[in-house]
C-alpha cells in the first residue's frame, strides 16, 4: 500500500468538526497524518471536537474531482493551507482512507453513506466500487450470497428518489421484481412505498408462483396501508388501480370465488369468474375467443428466466393454447399476421379428448426457460397432459418436480412413458382421492365395472392412441430419473404396472401407493424386490402383508453391504415406512420388520396388528412421527418407544383402549389416570418437544399437565372417543399450547368459557372441530373474530343454531374454506344463501341432519362454485333427481358428491353418463337407509351401538367406472 509522497509536494490541512460531539466529551484539538488515519482506530479521535488532517495537496487532486476544482483551480482555496470539511467525521476518514489506498469493507450498513460521499467529493475510484457492490448485490446470484434486508431495500429506494439516483431505483425495482416471492412473506412488505411497488409489479422480470400470490400479496399491502389510503381519498383510485396489474384470467377458481366478498377485490373476482366460466363453457369446451383482448398479456402465464416454480393447481380454465402463449416469444404478440395467428388457434382449440388439436408449426419456437425446476398442474382439467409435457420438455429442460394430482382421465402408466420426454424428472405427483372402497372400512354388497371409453372413435389424436397401447414392456424405453412417485388413491394401478415401475424407476426411493386398491401383496413385494434404493415406502389401505414384509427383510440386495445382516435388508435402511390399515400383516410378521428397523424416522402402523412384542423389538433411534392410533398397544411398550425416540415431534394414539387399564367406570378413572400414565407421559414430557399429538382413551387433564414441557411447540392437537381433558384443563389449553392451529375434539365437555378462550387466545388457529361433545355452548362462543380459520366443523354441538346464530358464525369465521355442519335441525332453505353469500370460496362443505336446507330444493348452495366436496344428507327431501349432473356443470372442480335418497324430491337421482358427461367428478355416494331411520333422532352415538346404510359408490378413474353396493358402518 502506496501511502507516502516526496517531501516537496505541498501540504494541506483538512478541518474537519466532529458533528456528532457531545458536551461532556473532551474539546480539545488534535493534528493526525494521514498515516494516523490509516493505521489507528477511528474510534480513538471520536472525542475530539475538531481533527486536523494533514494530507498531501496533490493526493486530493488526483482521487478527488470536489479537491481538484477546489484547490487546482482559480478559487481562493487554491492558496490556502487549510480546508474546513462540513461531513459526517466517520464517514469522511472512510472515504479518506480510501483515497489513501487503504482497504474498504462495503456493507448494508455503510454503502448508502459511502456512495453518497463518493457523489459529493467526486471520488471516481469509490463511486466505482459501491455501484459495483450495488450491481453484485442486486443481481439475481447476489440474493443468494448477501440478502438485502427489506428495511435496507426501502433505504436505498428513499436514498434513490431523493437524489435523483436512476441507477439505484432500477435496482431496486429489479431486485423486488425478480423477488417478489420472499418480499409478501416479508414482516415488513407492507411498509414498501406505492411506486416501488407499482414499478416492480409492472416489471418485465417480476417472478411469482401464481397470480394467486401476485393478489394476496397487493391485498395484504392495501389493507397495511388502508388508514393511509382513507387519509389521502383523493388518490385511493390510483392506489386501488395497482390490483389492475393481477392476471385475473389466470386466478385459481376457489381464491376467485372466496374473493367475491373481498372490499378491494370484488370486482376483479367477478371479473375472473366470468373469465373462468367463459373458458369452460364455451363450445367445444376449453376452446377460448381472444379477438376481443387488446392486452394478450393478460393471458400469459409470468415465467421469466429466473422462474423456479410455477404453480397453476386448481385453475381449470388453463388450456394447452393457453401455456403455449405463455411459453412463445413475447413479439408475436405485437407483430399482427402472428397474433392472427394466435387467435386462430385459440379459436380452434377444443376439448382436448374430444377435438383435433394441433400446434401451429408457426408457434413451435417456445422460449426456453433454464430456471423452473417445478411446475404444478393439479386439477387443471382442460389441459391435455400429451401437450403438456411437450411443451415443458422443450421449455424447461431442467424441470425436476411435476405435480399432476387429480387428474382422473390420466392413465399412470401411459404418463409414465410420456413423462420420458423430460428425462430429468425425479419427482411426480399423481395423487388422486383415495376411494371409499377401502376393504377394511366397509362390507361389499355387490359390484360391477364398466369400461368407458377414454377416447372416442372418431377422434384424430392419433398420437393419444399411440400412447395408450404401448407395450409395458418395450425395450425402447429409457430409464427413468424418478426417485419419489406418488401415486395416492390410483385405482388403475395393478400388478402389472408396479412390475413396470420397478423397471422404469430403477432409482426409487419414494414410493406413495396409499389406496391402491387393486394392487396385491405378490405385486407389492415384487416391486420391492426390485427396487433397492427404497428408503421410503407409503402403503397405507393396501393388500401389503406377509410377502411384502419378507421381502423387506430379506438380505438380497448385495449393493446394502453392512456387517450387520439387518442391514442388508431393505427394511434396515428404510426411512419411512406407512402402512396403516394393513390388516395382511400379522402379529409375527409385524414382531419381524420391527426388529430390523434401524434408521425409521417415520412409522405409521396404524389399524394394523401392532402388539406389545413387536414395539419391543423396535431397534430404532430416530423416530419423529409415530401412528399406533387403533392397535392393541400398552402403555408400557409406548414409554419404551418414546424412551428411545427424543426427536418425537408427531405422536398419535387414538383408539388404543389398552392404553386404560383397570376399571371402566369414570370414578375409578379420575382416581387412578394419574398413576396410570405417570410414566408415559413423564416420558414425553422430558423427553420431547412435540408438535402434534392424537389420544384417545386413557388421555385427562392430569396428561396435559405432566406434558406441559413438551407442548410448547404444539401446532396439532386430537383428542378422540375416551380421553377427558375436563373443562378446567381445556380452559388451560390455550396457555400450555400458544403456537396450537389444529384443535380436534371429540366427546369433551366444553362450555362458553372454553370456546371463547380459544377464539380469543389462539391467533394462528386454522382447524377448528367440535364433535359429538357435551356441555352448554352457544352463539356467545363464536362472537370473537377467527380471521385465520380455514376449516370449521361442529358435529352434533350446536343444535340451537338458527339462521341469526349462523350469521354471527360467518361474520366471525370469514375465511373459511372448508365447513361441516351435523345436528342443527334449526337452519332452512334461507341458510343456503347465508351461507353461499358469507363463504363462497368453499372447496368442501358437508351439511347433514340440518332442519330443512334442502327442502324446497337447491339453488343458493350452487353459488358456491368452487366447491369440491359436497355432502347433504337428511335436510329436507326437496333436491332435485337431476340435481347430480346439475351440480356437476355449475362447480367444475366437484369431485366428491354424497347424496340420501331419503332427499329426493321424486324418490330418486338420475346418474350422470360418464362416457359422454365431461365433468370432474371421481366418487359418488347415495345412500339409502330403511324409512325409520329418517324419522329419528338419533342421541349421541354409543360404543356399543352402530348404524348400517346400504350405499351405492360410483368411482371413476381412468377409464374405468365402477358401481358397489356396500354396507358402511356408521
Amino acid at each position: 500500500m502506496e501511502v507516502s509522497v516526496s517531501d516537496d509536494d505541498d501540504e494541506v490541512i483538512l478541518v474537519c468538526t466532529n458533528l456528532d460531539h457531545h458536551p461532556i466529551q473532551t474539546t480539545q484539538e488534535i493534528l493526525l497524518s494521514t498515516t494516523d488515519i490509516i493505521v489507528s482506530d477511528l474510534s480513538t479521535f471520536l472525542n475530539f471536537h475538531t481533527i486536523k488532517i494533514q494530507i498531501h495537496r496533490n493526493r486530493l487532486i488526483e482521487q478527488s474531482m470536489y479537491f481538484r476544482g477546489l484547490l487546482g483551480g482559480s478559487f481562493s482555496e487554491s492558496c490556502l493551507g487549510s480546508i474546513t470539511i462540513n461531513w459526517k467525521l466517520p464517514v469522511f476518514v472512510q472515504i479518506l482512507k480510501h483515497m489513501c489506498g487503504c482497504p474498504l469493507d462495503i456493507t448494508t450498513e455503510n454503502v448508502l453513506s459511502l456512495y453518497e460521499g463518493a457523489l459529493y467529493f467526486g471520488v471516481e475510484a469509490l463511486l466505482l466500487k459501491c455501484e459495483t457492490w450495488f450491481s453484485e448485490v442486486f443481481s439475481p446470484n447476489g440474493f443468494r450470497l448477501t440478502q438485502i434486508q427489506m428495511e435496507d431495500l426501502i433505504q436505498i429506494w428513499t436514498y434513490g428518489l431523493d437524489h435523483a439516483s436512476d441507477f439505484t431505483l432500477n435496482l431496486c425495482i429489479g431486485y423486488l421484481a425478480r423477488n417478489f416471492m420472499w418480499a409478501k412473506q416479508n414482516i415488513c412488505f407492507g411498509k414498501i412505498p406505492y411506486n416501488l411497488l407499482l414499478s416492480s409489479v409492472e416489471h418485465p422480470h417480476l417472478t411469482i408462483e401464481s397470480e394467486m400470490h401476485l393478489s394476496d400479496a397487493l391485498l395484504l399491502w392495501l389493507e397495511s396501508n388502508m388508514e393511509n389510503l382513507e387519509r389521502q381519498s383523493e388518490t385511493e383510485d390510483n392506489y386501488i388501480g395497482i390490483l389492475k396489474q393481477v392476471h385475473v384470467d389466470l386466478l385459481p377458481l376457489w381464491f376467485a370465488a372466496g374473493k367475491r366478498n373481498s372490499y378491494n377485490f370484488r370486482q376483479l373476482a367477478e371479473e375472473s369468474l366470468g373469465s373462468i366460466f367463459r373458458a369452460l363453457n364455451i363450445l367445444p369446451i376449453g376452446s377460448l375467443d381472444i379477438s376481443g383482448y387488446s392486452d394478450l398479456q393478460h393471458l400469459r402465464i409470468r415465467i421469466t428466466e429466473y422462474s423456479k416454480k410455477i404453480d397453476l393447481s386448481n385453475c381449470p380454465q388453463i388450456t394447452s393454447a393457453i401455456l403455449l402463449l405463455s411459453l412463445i416469444p413475447a413479439s408475436y404478440l405485437t407483430d399482427p399476421m402472428q397474433r392472427k395467428i394466435i387467435e386462430q388457434f385459440f379459436i380452434n382449440s377444443g376439448h382436448p379428448i374430444e377435438e383435433k388439436y394441433e400446434f401451429p408449426p408457426k408457434l413451435l419456437e417456445p422460449v426456453i426457460f433454464e430456471a423452473v425446476q417445478e411446475v404444478d398442474i393439479s386439477k387443471c382439467r382442460t389441459l391435455l397432459i400429451e401437450h403438456a409435457v411437450d411443451c415443458f420438455s422443450q421449455s424447461f429442460p431442467s424441470l425436476r418436480i411435476l405435480k399432476v394430482a387429480y387428474l382422473l382421465h390420466i392413465r399412470t402408466t401411459s404418463f409414465l412413458q410420456l413423462l420420458e420426454k423430460c428425462s430429468l424428472v425425479s419427482e411426480i405427483d399423481l395423487t388422486v382421492d383415495v376411494t371409499p372402497l377401502i376393504p377394511a372400512s366397509v362390507t361389499v354388497v355387490s359390484s360391477s365395472t364398466a369400461v368407458t371409453p377414454l377416447v372416442p372413435e372418431n377422434t384424430s389424436s392419433l398420437k393419444y392412441k399411440t400412447v395408450e397401447i404401448m407395450s409395458f414392456h418395450d425395450s425402447r424405453h429409457r430409464i427413468s430419473c424418478v426417485t419419489k412417485l406418488t401415486l395416492e388413491g390410483r385405482t388403475d394401478v395393478s400388478d402389472l404396472s408396479l412390475q413396470y415401475i420397478s423397471k422404469l424407476c430403477v432409482s426409487l426411493c419414494h414410493l406413495n401407493i396409499k389406496g391402491c386398491i387393486y394392487v396385491t401383496d405378490i405385486g407389492i413385494s415384487g416391486l420391492i424386490d426390485r427396487c433397492e434404493k427404497l428408503n421410503s415406502l407409503v402403503v397405507c389401505d393396501t393388500s401389503f402383508g406377509i410377502n411384502s414384509v419378507e421381502a423387506l427383510c430379506s438380505a438380497n440386495f448385495p449393493s446394502l453391504r453392512s456387517g450387520d445382516k439387518h442391514l442388508n435388508s431393505l427394511v434396515g435402511n428404510l426411512q419411512a415406512l406407512h402402512m396403516g390399515g394393513c390388516i395382511g400383516v400379522s402379529e409375527l410378521s409385524l414382531q419381524d420388520l420391527m426388529s430390523q428397523s434401524q434408521v425409521l424416522k417415520s412409522l405409521c402402523l396404524r389399524g394394523t396388528h401392532l402388539v406389545d412384542r413387536a414395539l419391543y423389538n423396535f431397534k430404532g433411534s430416530s423416530l419423529e412421527m409415530l401412528d399406533v392410533s387403533d392397535t392393541k398397544i400398552s402403555e408400557a411398550a409406548l414409554s419404551y418407544v418414546i424412551r428411545r425416540h427424543p426427536n418425537l415431534k408427531s405422536l398419535k394414539a387414538r383408539g388404543c383402549t389398552n392404553l386404560l387399564k383397570g376399571d371402566s367406570s369414570i370414578e375409578k378413572r379420575e382416581c387412578s389416570s394419574s398413576s396410570l400414565h405417570e410414566e408415559l407421559h413423564a416420558e414425553l414430557g422430558k423427553k420431547c418437544r412435540l408438535e402434534e399429538i392424537e389420544f384417545g382413551w386413557g388421555f385427562s387433564s392430569f396428561s396435559l399437565r405432566a406434558l406441559e414441557p413438551a407442548l410448547m411447540s404444539l401446532k396439532t392437537i386430537n383428542v378422540g372417543l375416551g380421553g377427558m381433558l375436563g373443562e378446567d384443563a381445556l380452559r388451560e389449553l390455550p396457555a400450555i399450547c400458544p403456537l396450537l392451529e389444529t384443535i380436534i375434539l371429540y366427546f369433551q365437555v366444553l362450555s362458553d368459557i372454553i370456546v371463547t378462550r380459544i377464539a380469543m387466545s389462539l391467533m394462528n388457529l386454522q382447524v377448528l372441530a367440535l364433535c359429538y361433545c357435551f356441555g352448554d355452548i352457544s352463539i356467545s362462543s363464536f362472537k370473537f373474530p377467527m380471521q385465520n380459520l380455514r376449516k370449521l366443523r361442529l358435529e352434533r354441538v350446536t343444535p340451537w343454531m338458527t339462521n341469526d346464530d349462523l350469521v354471527i358464525l360467518t361474520q366471525n369465521c370469514r375465511n373459511v374454506v372448508e365447513l361441516s355442519l351435523l345436528g342443527c335441525p334449526l337452519l332452512n332453505s334461507d341458510s343456503q344463501q347465508i351461507i353461499s353469500r358469507a363463504w363462497p370460496g368453499l372447496v368442501s362443505m358437508h351439511l347433514e341432519e340440518c332442519g330443512e336446507i334442502t327442502a324446497n330444493g337447491v339453488s343458493a348452495l350452487l353459488d358456491c362454485r368452487a366447491l369440491e366436496d359436497l355432502l347433504l344428507r337428511h335436510n329436507g327431501p326437496g333436491i332435485q333427481r337431476n340435481f347430480i349432473s346439475h351440480a356437476a356443470s355449475k362447480m367444475p372442480l366437484l369431485r366428491k358428491l354424497s347424496l340420501d335418497v331419503c332427499d329426493a324430491s321424486e324418490g330418486g337421482f338420475d346418474i350422470p353418463n360418464y362416457a359422454a358427461d365431461r365433468y370432474f367428478l371421481s366418487t359418488l355416494k347415495i345412500a339409502r337407509c330403511k324409512s325409520q331411520r329418517c324419522l329419528l333422532n338419533f342421541p349421541v352415538p354409543s360404543r356399543r351401538r352402530s348404524v348400517h346404510v346400504e350405499t351405492l359408490v360410483l368411482v371413476w378413474n381412468s377409464n374405468n367406472l365402477t358401481r358397489t353396493v356396500v354396507k358402511e358402518r356408521l
